[in-house]
């Protein structure tokens, strides 16, 4: 577990399924409201693999973990689970203990889904990437690059004609949340060119950067302890069109279910240079 992240709940029920008794006490209320409204196994991935074991810090946080997603074994430490697993789920965003968590399964051939970011420079995620015993070994994202709803659809795109500029919003912790709007803003902007840098004003916990490439702007709010929407707002030559997130199950699944594809090799991975320069943007701001 790491702090303010649920997904270890969220990502196993999404395979598993889920005991409404015990997932009611989960400690991030948002989930079981969400996972309410899905029906199990019909919404869900288990026809594509379960989660088996577990693992966190505090064995009654992985014992409710396991008794709330119906998971059937909980490990006493992570290497436990290494010989009787296919892949691994590494569902915590404290980016700087990854390469030490993550490296065991590296080794032992598996893949891993490491939640984001891989790290928060780029020379720690190269680090990462040169361990991999076989060529997209490693899959890691923020899900919200496959939430549907901040996707501009090719008729949006055509309404609001050339992109010059994309304002981007999210609560919490620029280390931990700016690749929420980061992510899904430059896997639609293909044509961006290269990246020039980032400015930012930080002030009573809010950040705000101007991040700039050669061809797009984006200016990204990160409110710390203010609530805030999780949107991108497109402004173009010929009108302008809001984004907001607000489907979590949808886009996890999603990125869970590309995991499994790309782990099996049916899919390609996400382009690891897209990868380094989301992280390299997200590094400019902490130096």
């Amino acid at each position: 577990m790491s702090e303010g992240n649920g997904h270890p709940y969220s990502w196993s029920a999404i395979f598993n399924g889920y005991d409404p008794v015990y997932m009611k006490d989960c400690p991030y209320p948002a989930i079981p409201a969400y996972l309410a409204e899905y029906r199990f196994p019909e919404d869900g991935l288990s026809h594509l693999g379960e989660v088996t074991h577990v693992w966190t810090q505090e064995r009654s946080s992985s014992e409710h973990i396991a008794a709330a997603a119906k998971i059937a074994n909980v490990v006493e430490e992570p290497g436990d689970m290494i010989g009787h697993i296919d892949a691994v789920l590494l569902a915590r965003d404290d980016a700087e203990n990854h390469y030490e968590m993550a490296l065991p399964y590296i080794q032992a051939g598996l893949p891993i889904f490491i939640d984001k970011p891989l790290a928060l420079s780029v020379r720690d995620a190269k680090a990462i990437i040169d361990a991999e015993q076989f060529t997209g070994q490693i899959f890691t994202c923020s899900s919200l690059r496959y939430a549907k709803e901040m996707a501009l659809t090719e008729t949006e795109k055509e309404q609001i004609g050339e992109i010059h500029i994309v304002e981007g919003s999210v609560m919490k912790k620029w280390e931990t949340y700016a690749i929420h709007v980061i992510e899904p803003l430059v896997a639609q902007m293909p044509g961006r060119g290269l990246f020039l840098g980032a400015k930012e004003v930080k002030k009573n916990g809010i950040r705000q950067v101007l991040v700039g490439w050669e061809n797009l702007s984006a200016y990204i709010k990160v409110t710390g302890s203010l609530p805030s929407p999780i949107q991108l707002s497109f402004f173009g030559d010929k009108g302008s069109i809001e984004k907001k997130f607000f489907n979590s199950f949808d886009c996890f699944k999603t990125s869970l279910e590309k995991f499994v594809y790309v782990a099996s090799g049916e899919q390609e991975n996400i382009d690891r240079q897209e990868t380094l320069e989301i992280i390299e943007i997200i590094e400019s701001v902490l130096r």
